[in-house]
């Protein structure tokens, strides 16, 4: 639980204004460490849950001193699942709050929430990001095709749930989500594109981001485990990769290549639409690019900061 708010704004050299940032974001405070109620300053876990099961809870978050080289700190987030009587209960870290409302992982009394009239179960966030980018490693204790999970919840000022729900649909103003796999024992950098909703009116007020072992509730296996750091929210002068920030640029995908046309030469990054980062490098007109089907968001930044977005597809 945090005892203070600790959502700060970040003002950088080459912008004009000011870009909220997630309090903790490098995980390096922490509270009551060793206790069966240790968590990360900022951000929560089982044992501050609420709901008529919350008693129960296991401990599932600790401090990790697993961190990768060149990582901003000494230490980072390890959560791991766990099963008791054959039940799997994934381990989570959010920065709002997990309502504990069912022994069946996938019962809809099993949410996690902003409860948005209390800062030790929300994060305020401004401003619109154009993705999230964090650290991990996922090592996975039983077999199969398993994959943990990131979701990430921009609202306005409303008690958003995550699975969204039918009330909390139209509160909805961004979301950046992403199912990965094990990272086979080596950290991985990931980065999330923000995927802006069409609901109109609505002002930032609030960010959901949760972690989780297992993107499937009940799903993997006792003693999955995920180890997080250095979160961080990217703009980019966009408001995401919906398809007004689209500007002239145009992309063609043929025979493992990725040609560009309107603006050719700059830092490349092309997502797939579950938010997968499947290419970062520089580019000059055209980069050999292997891609299945499916469709593509690429995105140039040029040598000046400008940002260039476009869709493509591959067949």
């Amino acid at each position: 639980m945090r005892k203070i708010t600790l959502c700060f704004a970040l003002t950088l050299s080459f912008l004009n204004y000011a870009q909220t940032q997630i309090g903790n974001s490098d995980l390096e405070q922490w509270e009551n460490v060793g206790a069966p109620t240790e968590e990360p300053v900022n951000w929560n876990s089982f044992k501050t849950g609420s709901g008529n099961f919350a008693g129960f809870a296991n401990k599932q978050i600790e401090r990790s001193s697993n961190v990768r080289a060149g990582a901003s700190g000494m230490y980072c987030a390890r959560i791991w699942s766990t099963s008791v009587l054959g039940i799997v209960a994934n381990g989570t870290m959010t920065c709002g709050r997990i309502n504990m409302g069912s022994t069946t992982p996938a019962n809809a009394a099993n949410y996690n929430y902003s409860s948005t009239a209390d800062a030790n179960f929300s994060e305020t966030c401004v401003d619109s990001p154009d993705s999230l980018v964090f650290w991990v490693k996922y090592t996975q204790a039983g077999g199969g095709s398993q994959t943990a999970r990131i979701h990430a919840i921009l609202h306005d000022a409303f008690d958003v749930h995550d699975p969204i729900d039918a009330n909390s649909q139209s509160h909805i103003i961004a979301t950046a989500e992403l199912n990965y796999a094990p990272t086979g024992g080596n950290w991985e950098r990931k980065s999330i594109p923000f995927t802006y909703t069409a609901n109109p009116g609505l002002l930032p007020g609030y960010i959901l981001v949760t972690f989780a072992t297992n993107s499937t509730p009940g799903g993997g296996a006792a003693n999955d485990e995920v180890l997080i750091d250095d979160i961080s929210l990217v703009y980019n002068g966009g408001v995401g990769l919906d398809e007004a920030s689209i500007t002239p640029m145009h992309a063609n995908y043929s025979n493992e290549e990725l040609s560009l046309f309107g603006q050719t030469q700059g830092t490349l990054m092309v997502y797939s639409m579950n938010g997968a980062e499947v290419f970062n490098g520089l580019i000059n007109g055209k980069a050999t690019i292997s891609l299945i089907g499916g469709i593509y968001v690429a995105r140039l930044i040029d040598h000046n900061g400008n940002i260039f977005s476009t869709k493509f597809s591959v067949n």
